[in-house]
């Protein structure tokens, strides 16, 4: 009877490592995973706080926790249910929605590098609406932009963890989309709030805490034009890489080997060979990224460029017709 305790209690602290080293498993994946979305998560960092301008101070933190929880249902309701049933019956298609994800993360963000070279009116950050509905129409518009870049998170997520089985990344893909939620718009909450601190301390007794109120509401705007600037090279390097390793995983090698061949030459040097390896890799990345979104918003400027030509040709026809 002992003994059979003995066995039972040994099968017992069995399960119980399995289940451990199971759980450390998963966390780490869901860790991996988050690092490879690093820049869609900078860029969506960047990108929201533009929605809150003209928002009162009082409305911002409700705002972005209504955001947050429609970011959580984009990432949970809509864009995990079609990822698992992509990865399960139909991941060749990974790669491919891959490559389209690098394609959109390059085109934005050489967009961004575009809009502020030829700078327009239609190129505006977002303002909030008047009327009743305002609050309304800049959440909708938040989680409009944060479906695209969640969708793109969590397809490089999946794509990292698509060697696990079904429930290991279901309970991955879960962790990952709340971990990187809370995180984006816990920066953003403390990036928008800020100003308000600084203005709060500037009205403390103390000189220090004066002076400390008075750095924080001069350094936010360059704070958030640099995440803006570190967002869009994130955007391009990130793109960039994804596309590499997309056209590696259905068959076109020659970029990767290029990019492999070059890392391998610096890895050699002494001491540093490992950083210099992964700056090349960046570097590289970056720059086809740059590439590749150069050509797409050339392409796209073209195309609305002829669509005008063609409007504008219209109506000189509708106005001659009508006199």
């Amino acid at each position: 009877m002992a003994g059979g305790i003995v066995a039972l209690l040994d099968d017992i602290a069995t399960l119980a490592r399995a289940a451990a080293a199971s759980v450390d498993d998963v966390a780490a994946a869901a860790g991996k995973a988050s690092a490879k979305a690093a820049g869609v998560v900078v860029d969506d960092t960047a990108v929201t706080p533009q929605y809150l301008e003209g928002l009162k101070p009082e409305r911002e933190l409700p705002i972005i926790k209504r955001i947050t929880l429609g970011s959580l249902r984009n990432k949970l309701l809509i864009i995990l249910p079609i990822a698992l049933l992509l990865s399960q019956f139909a991941p060749w298609a990974l790669p491919i929605i891959l490559m389209l994800g690098g394609g959109y993360l390059v085109f934005e963000g050489m967009e961004k590098v575009w809009e502020k070279i030829f700078p327009t009116k239609a190129d505006q950050k977002p303002k909030i609406a008047g009327g009743q509905n305002a609050e309304d129409q800049v959440v909708k518009s938040a989680v409009t932009t944060d479906l695209i870049l969640s969708a793109e998170i969590m397809v490089i997520a999946l794509n990292e963890v698509a060697q696990e089985g079904f429930w290991s990344r279901t309970i991955i893909l879960i962790i990952v989309g709340f971990g990187i939620t809370f995180l984006v718009y816990g920066v953003v909450a403390l990036l928008v709030k800020m100003d308000d601190v600084g203005m709060h301390l500037q009205r403390r007794d103390s000189k220090r805490l004066q002076k400390l109120g008075t750095a924080l509401v001069k350094a936010m705007p360059k704070v958030l034009t640099a995440i803006g600037v570190i967002g869009t090279l994130a955007m391009l390097w990130v793109g960039g890489h994804i596309i590499v390793t997309s056209l590696a995983d259905v068959g076109f090698t020659i970029p990767a080997n290029l990019v492999h061949s070059a890392e391998a030459f610096v890895a050699q040097i002494a001491i540093m060979g490992g950083f210099l390896a992964w700056t090349v890799n960046t570097t590289l990345s970056l720059l086809l990224g740059t590439l590749v979104g150069g050509i797409l918003v050339a392409i796209a400027h073209l195309i609305k460029h002829r669509r005008g030509s063609d409007s504008d040709c219209t109506e000189k026809i509708s106005e001659g017709v009508a006199s």
